[in-house]
């Protein structure tokens, strides 16, 4: 059975070899190669409102590859937050913030680096707005989750190992432009913020980070939402 797969880049340059080590290490999840099973979506990402970009495309051989997928009904909206506020860097605006964030790595954390390849949520602006909410104990887990599905902000595929980039094949690019895809980012965005804004203004009792912490709350605990899919 063909385990290949076509992705795309979005970036301001064209990327015929990408390599391994190299880039931020401040991504969402640490150090890798950030792609997308989506083109719209990479050309969304490619631009910004000052210029165009490209839509590299890839296929990619994922057999025998170690996959780790944070969308799947094994993990917990927390596990992705976990892996979130251990490589980007948040606003930490209280105590209970910073042992939220030690709380959250400790207790749901996972090794991103022992996985060839992961999917997940890509923390847009919006979805990066969220979850610094959460960590200041600001929204609830539940509104959280919510507001994730919501967005629809977009899924990211990370090439983490370099036995993942050596099965890698640039297939070509598209020229993504500005004028028409940094006008369905921002909608894309601003609708993802209209949501939200109207999410909060319903009733909610759930779950606040600090909660979880005096709970001692783990990860098999039925009242964190799993699977960001739905």
């Amino acid at each position: 059975m063909d385990k290949r797969i076509t992705i795309y880049h979005g970036s301001e340059k064209i990327i015929e070899n990408p390599t391994f080590g190299v880039g931020k290490q401040n991504n969402d999840f640490g150090l890798g190669f950030y792609c997308t099973a989506s083109e719209d979506l990479a050309k969304e990402w490619a631009v910004s409102s000052l210029r165009d970009g490209f839509s590299n495309r890839y296929t990619l051989d994922t057999e025998h590859l170690n996959i780790l997928n944070l969308n799947s009904p094994d993990y917990t909206i927390l596990n992705w937050i976990a892996v979130l506020v251990e490589h980007r860097l948040f606003s930490i605006k209280t105590p209970v913030a910073r042992r939220a964030k030690q709380y959250l790595i400790e207790h749901f954390g996972i090794n991103v680096n022992a996985y060839d390849l992961i999917t997940g949520y890509r923390a847009d602006d919006s979805y990066f707005d969220y979850a610094e909410a959460f960590l200041n104990n600001g929204i609830s887990v539940e509104q959280l989750a919510r507001a994730m599905r919501l967005g629809k902000l977009g899924e990211q595929i990370v090439i983490k190992s370099k036995f993942a980039f050596s099965r890698l094949n640039y297939e070509g690019f598209d020229l993504a432009e500005k004028s028409l895809y940094y006008v369905l980012r921002k909608a894309r965005n601003d609708e993802a913020n209209r949501l939200y804004l109207d999410m909060l203004e319903e009733e909610n009792d759930g779950l606040y980070i600090q909660d979880i912490m005096r709970g001692g709350i783990k990860n098999d605990d039925p009242r964190i939402p799993r699977n960001l899919s739905e």
